[in-house]
C-alpha cells in the first residue's frame, strides 16, 4: 500500500444492500415475547409501533436486503465514507499494529445514525406515516431521525435523556433545527414520565425510561410510530453499510483486519462495523477478532447476564433475550450518554453467548485520555462514546507490544465530539470521575428480573 492516509470509495462503489448476520449464525437468536403471554410475538404485535417494511426485516432470514434508490440518494449525501490509515497515532504510541478507521464523523449529524435514521424514516413515509416518536441518548441518534423526517415531512417528538439534555444544549438545536420537538425525560407528558418522576422527582433520566416515553407516545396516538435507534435486528442490519464498504476499503488498502473494534452502546455501530467481516468469519474461515468496548459504568456485555427483559424501563416493550443489567438500572451521569443503555441487542447478545465475539469496559477518564491522544494526532475530536473505542485500540496495541506481535487493527469512529466540548472542558477542568457499577448495584437490578431463559 502507498502512503495514502484516507481512502476513498466513489458513489458508484456504495454497496447497493445490507448484509443481515442473522442468515449465517451458527445459532440464532431466540425470538422476543409478548409481555403478556410469553409467547413469541408476530407481527401484528409490533404493527402499531412499526411499519410492516420494518418488520419484516427484523424477522428477515435473507443474507441481502436491498436499499432502496430513494434511501440510498439521500445516503449519498456523504457516503461512501473514508477509511483512513491512523499513521500519526501509531507514531504517537509506537505501535507495532497498524490501526485503520473508518470516519462515520462526516454524516450531517456528525455519527453513524443517519444510516438506519433515513432507512426508518423511508418506509414510514411510504406506509403513510406523518408522525414519529423516538428517544435519545447523548443527542446523536436523536438528531440524525430529524435530519432523516425533515426529508420526508414527517413531524417527530424526541424524548432526551434529561442529564444529556442539560449537558449537551447544542444537540437539542440541531434537532430543533430539523424541525423536531424535543422534550427532556423524565416528563410529566406521558404516565411512565409521570411514574418515574413520582419516584425520583431529581432522575437524572435513562435510555431505558426515555423510549418508554416514546413508546407510550405513539402507543396512544393512532397516526404515529415509534423509531429505535439501535438494539434491533432491523436498526442493526442498516448500519452494516459501514462494515460492507469497509471491506471494499481494506481490499483497496492490500489489507485485512485481524481486530475489529467499536463503542457499544446498545449495538448499531458495532453491529455496522462488524457484522460483514463476521460473516467472513462464518463463511469463509476467516480469524478475524470482534471487540466490543462499552463503559465501565454500564458493563451489560461483561457483567451483565443473558436473560429475557424489556428493552423499556416501565415495561411496554417485548421481553427481548439481551445480556441485560436490568430495565431499572439507571446508569451513572458520565458524557458518554449514547452508551448509557441497560441491555444490548438480541443478535450482539446471542453472538457473545456464543463466544463468536468479545467485550471489554473503559472507565470514563481512561476514555477522554484516549480520545485526546487522538484529537491531538489524526485532528479530529471524537466524541465521548467514540474515544471508548480508541481507549480499546491502544489498549490492543500495548498487548502487541508486550506479546511482540504486529496487528491491523480497524475500528470505527463512529462520530465525533465536536458538540460535546462541554464535556472536554469539565476534563480539563477535573470535575469528571470514574465510576464502576458495584456487584451489589448489578445483583439488586437483575434479581428483579422474570427468569425466563
Amino acid at each position: 500500500m502507498s502512503k495514502e492516509s484516507k481512502i476513498f470509495l466513489g458513489e458508484k462503489d456504495m454497496p447497493g444492500q445490507w448484509y443481515n448476520v442473522t442468515a449465517d449464525m451458527p445459532n440464532k437468536p431466540l425470538p422476543p415475547l409478548h409481555p403478556g403471554t410469553k409467547q413469541p410475538i408476530g407481527p401484528e404485535d409490533l404493527a402499531p409501533l412499526f411499519p410492516m417494511e420494518l418488520i419484516k426485516q427484523e424477522v428477515s432470514s435473507e443474507r441481502y436486503i436491498d436499499i432502496p434508490e430513494e434511501v440510498q440518494d439521500i445516503y449519498k449525501i456523504w457516503r461512501p465514507t473514508p477509511l483512513h490509515r491512523a499513521y500519526k497515532l501509531e507514531k504517537y504510541l509506537d505501535s507495532p499494529c497498524k490501526i485503520y478507521y473508518k470516519n462515520e464523523s462526516v454524516s450531517p449529524a456528525g455519527s453513524h445514525k443517519p444510516n438506519t435514521a433515513v432507512a426508518q424514516a423511508y418506509y414510514n413515509y411510504k406506509e403513510g406515516v406523518r408522525k414519529m416518536t423516538t428517544e435519545t441518548g447523548a443527542g446523536q441518534w436523536g438528531s440524525a431521525l430529524a435530519f432523516a423526517t425533515q426529508h420526508f415531512g414527517i413531524d417527530l417528538k424526541v424524548f432526551m435523556v434529561k442529564i444529556s439534555y442539560e449537558q449537551k444544549p447544542y444537540r437539542k438545536s440541531m434537532m430543533n433545527v430539523w424541525n423536531a420537538d424535543v422534550i427532556p425525560s423524565p416528563s410529566n407528558l406521558t404516565d411512565s414520565g409521570k411514574q418515574i418522576l413520582a419516584g425520583d422527582p431529581d432522575s437524572p433520566g435513562s435510555l431505558g425510561i426515555a423510549i418508554s416515553e416514546a413508546v407510550e407516545t405513539a402507543a396512544k396516538d393512532p397516526d404515529a410510530k415509534y423509531s429505535l435507534g439501535s438494539v434491533l435486528n432491523h436498526v442493526l442490519l442498516h448500519q452494516t453499510i459501514i462494515g460492507l464498504e469497509a471491506q471494499k476499503q481494506m481490499e483497496m488498502a492490500g489489507d485485512y483486519p485481524d481486530i475489529v473494534m467499536a463503542c457499544f452502546g446498545g449495538g448499531s455501530n458495532f453491529a455496522g462495523i462488524s457484522f460483514p467481516f463476521l460473516g467472513d468469519n462464518f463463511r469463509d474461515g476467516k480469524n478475524t477478532r470482534v471487540v466490543a468496548i462499552e463503559p465501565a459504568s454500564c458493563p451489560k456485555l461483561t457483567r451483565g447476564q443473558f436473560q429475557y427483559d424489556f428493552g423499556d424501563t416501565i415495561g411496554l416493550t417485548p421481553l427481548l433475550p439481551m445480556f441485560t443489567l436490568g430495565h431499572n438500572f439507571v446508569p451513572a451521569k458520565i458524557h458518554a450518554g449514547g452508551l448509557r443503555y441497560h441491555g444490548a441487542g438480541s443478535i450482539v447478545s446471542q453472538l457473545l453467548r456464543d463466544d463468536l465475539i468479545e467485550a471489554q469496559s473503559v472507565r470514563q477518564l481512561e476514555s477522554f485520555e484516549a480520545g485526546l491522544a487522538f484529537a491531538k494526532t489524526e485532528g479530529i475530536i471524537p466524541a465521548p462514546e467514540t474515544s471508548h473505542v480508541i481507549a480499546g485500540v491502544i489498549r490492543e496495541v500495548n498487548k502487541a507490544k508486550e506479546e511482540g506481535t504486529k496487528k491491523t487493527i480497524l475500528f470505527n469512529f463512529s462520530g465525533h465530539g465536536i458538540i460535546d466540548l462541554a464535556a472536554y472542558d469539565k476534563y480539563f477542568a477535573g470535575e469528571l470521575q470514574d465510576h464502576e457499577v458495584t456487584n451489589e448495584e448489578i445483583a439488586k437490578s437483575i434479581g428483579e428480573l422474570e427468569k425466563l431463559v
